[in-house]
């Protein structure tokens, strides 16, 4: 049958796009945003075009794989009718977008372009992520059901088998590799201008003993074995889950807290010395607060001991021989020891951490309390949006200064204005209800923001204080949702959902989800922006360009809303092109982000200035969130009366 000329122009447009345009824009940006990005950087043409080529060839091999064994284009407009798990897809379960950041990463090296390697490609990488759990991963489920089975999966199956070749070679590729470049990334990086020794006093009159560089170097080779020796494919994924779960917390806190560990001096006398001495070269003090080392060797040693029971001793005190030479070789603190030792724990009982996070997520979202004063109806929720009002004034107030305080309140002002016209003209709310749209708070936070020439205050400045004091304010204000049943997800698993069951939640009184498990979509939302806060805090901290803060802030918040939006499961948002309104806002958001990094004119972040005098203020517009969204007249007729 004929393609009808319409389909195949859009088609041509889409995939144009994406191959053309895409990348070409994304040299734009990393060109508009070199000014930005401080981090060292030294170019390697045969490295760029080694990864440079790597990345070509795994986006060649995905395609030609979607083409010759799903008979279809690589493209989401017009996706292959087949599932495909044959070629690299047996290896990679999303080569197309894996060879696509590497490239991206090649061309930065090769081109010797710091905001290429550190801001674009990191944001390239986040944003194909988002693509897939936001919506790939959905489609895929939605059009083939059962047939999305293990083979596309990046982690071994959690069975008594022994581990297939491919599930080892998923473990080298998804796990061991992209560690070696990510730990790589951090030491190209250096260290921080306000890093801080994370030796204790004591310690720097330790003497180095170079024979335990035998234990030391030992791990390197026992942790490239594990996935080999792995005697259950249930071991195997456990290694693999674990694994993930430490880089996942241990990358972030290399970049948040600035604790180095200056490698103590010695003089080689062996050859274990040497090497000891060689080794040195390869790394830097950054990367030691928690320690790798001890990470590797806990869960290397749990491997083998599963396979060697007799010898499970023998395995555990070999990994508390790397633990103790991380200090005796000087190349650690204890600190950096006892921090990893504290993230295999972690990583240990991820599942009962989750399930406490998720029980207590449970408890608020039914623990609705009212009180009624008069015509007056006063709901529990509203003391979280009180908060959050607080909360965002104070920090900003503290970013800022005392003097840009007036600027302040009329953009937040502007802000809650925005945000519940946006709710009724926009989302279409019933005249007498009284919610309340994000979006619409962030066009009219942006829009009260330009009066700030008219306080004396920087646009730029407030601006940027708001993206770091936002991710806050929404993270608090999530409880308000949680509560009232707002944003709710739609059914998941039972070890993943929350169920309602109060009578006053959105949830139960307007779907038929009562005492159903749905997805925490507003938990996911905390927990994405307690991860934004802490980085753009970060960048704060060192001084960073105003505006690169604010884009950063829009681009991370877009990011995570599309994916929390493929979760949610209000009836009323509309879908748009197979997309969600909120996930078009959300790309939205992540364009204007863009085009603030590079076309943005802020001057550096100046250090947080505390007055007493900011606490006015902020409790100010603390009691008007708090009336505005949790006092109403429940038997009024008016426009806004009520909240529920």
């Amino acid at each position: 049958m004929a393609m009808n000329p319409q389909t195949q122009r859009s088609r041509v447009l889409y995939g144009s796009f994406f191959a053309v345009v895409l990348p070409f824009l994304l040299v734009l940006w990393a060109k508009a945003s070199e000014p930005l990005v401080r981090v060292p950087l030294r170019p390697s043409v045969p490295l760029g075009l080694a990864l440079s080529a790597a990345g070509a060839a795994l986006l060649a091999m995905g395609m030609a794989a979607l083409w010759i064994y799903g008979r279809g284009l690589p493209m989401n407009l017009a996706p292959p009718p087949q599932y495909v798990t044959q070629g690299v897809f047996r290896l990679l379960p999303h080569p197309i977008y894996t060879g696509f950041c590497v490239l991206s990463v090649g061309v930065s090296i090769a081109a010797g372009s710091a905001s290429g390697l550190w801001l674009v490609s990191p944001l390239v990488a986040l944003g194909c992520a988002a693509l897939v759990l936001g919506y790939e991963r959905h489609d895929l489920r939605q059009r083939f059901g059962d047939a999305l089975v293990n083979p596309h999966a990046i982690l071994p199956a959690g069975e008594g088998r022994p581990p297939s070749a491919v599930e080892q070679i998923h473990c080298y590729l998804c796990l061991l590799v992209p560690w070696v470049f990510l730990y790589e990334a951090v030491v190209v990086a250096g260290v921080p201008h306000d890093a801080a020794s994370a030796y204790l006093p004591f310690e720097h009159r330790l003497p180095v003993w170079q024979w335990t560089e035998a234990a030391y170097a030992s791990c390197y080779v026992v942790t490239a074995l594990a996935p080999l020796v792995a005697k259950r494919a249930s071991d195997l994924r456990r290694f693999a889950v674990r694994g993930l779960l430490a880089m996942a917390v241990v990358f972030p806190l290399y970049l948040v807290i600035p604790l180095v560990a200056v490698p103590r001096p010695f003089t080689p006398h062996s050859a274990l010395g040497e090497l000891l001495a060689w080794e040195r070269t390869l790394d830097f003090p950054g990367a030691a607060f928690p320690s790798f080392h001890v990470i590797w060797a806990l869960l290397a040693a749990e491997v083998f001991r599963a396979r060697m029971l007799a010898l499970r001793w023998v395995w555990r005190g070999w990994a508390l021989a790397v633990a103790a030479s991380c200090v005796t070789t000087g190349m650690h603190a204890v600190v950096d020891v006892l921090g990893g030792f504290l993230v295999v724990a972690l990583v240990g009982h991820a599942a009962g951490v989750w399930s406490r996070i998720r029980e207590s997520s449970e408890q608020i979202c039914n623990s609705w309390k009212e009180w009624r004063l008069g015509p007056l109806r006063v709901i529990s929720h509203g003391a979280y949006a009180g908060l959050a009002g607080f909360v965002g004034v104070l920090i900003t107030a503290l970013l800022v200064g005392p003097g840009s305080v007036p600027a302040i309140f009329v953009a937040v002002i502007a802000g809650l204005v925005g945000a519940g016209l946006w709710a009724q003209f926009i989302e279409g709310s019933p005249v007498l209800l009284r919610p309340f749209g994000y979006y619409g708070g962030l066009l009219g936070t942006c829009l009260g923001v330009l009066a700030a020439p008219l306080f004396g205050s920087s646009i730029w400045l407030l601006l940027a204080a708001f993206g770091v004091s936002g991710p806050w304010v929404q993270a608090i204000g999530r409880l308000r949702c949680l509560v009232q049943g707002c944003c709710h997800g739609r059914p998941a698993p039972e070890t993943v959902g929350i169920r309602y069951v109060h009578p006053q939640s959105r949830v139960t009184r307007l779907t038929p989800w009562e005492g159903v498990p749905i997805h925490a979509t507003p938990l996911y939302s905390i927990l994405w922006n307690i991860v934004t806060g802490v980085v753009l805090a970060r960048l704060w901290a060192l001084h960073a360009q105003l505006h690169l803060i604010a884009g950063l802030y829009l681009i991370l918040n877009g990011l995570g809303r599309f994916v929390e939006e493929a979760y949610r499961g209000e009836p009323q948002t509309r879908v748009v092109a197979r997309l969600r309104m909120y996930q078009w806002m959300a790309i939205g958001s992540i364009v204007a982000g863009a085009l603030l990094t590079a076309l943005g004119q802020g001057a550096p972040a100046p250090a947080p200035q505390f007055s007493m005098m900011s606490l006015f203020p902020a409790f100010a517009f603390g009691a008007m969130c708090w009336f505005s969204l949790g006092v109403d007249f429940p038997h009024a007729n008016r426009r806004f009366a009520r909240l529920v």
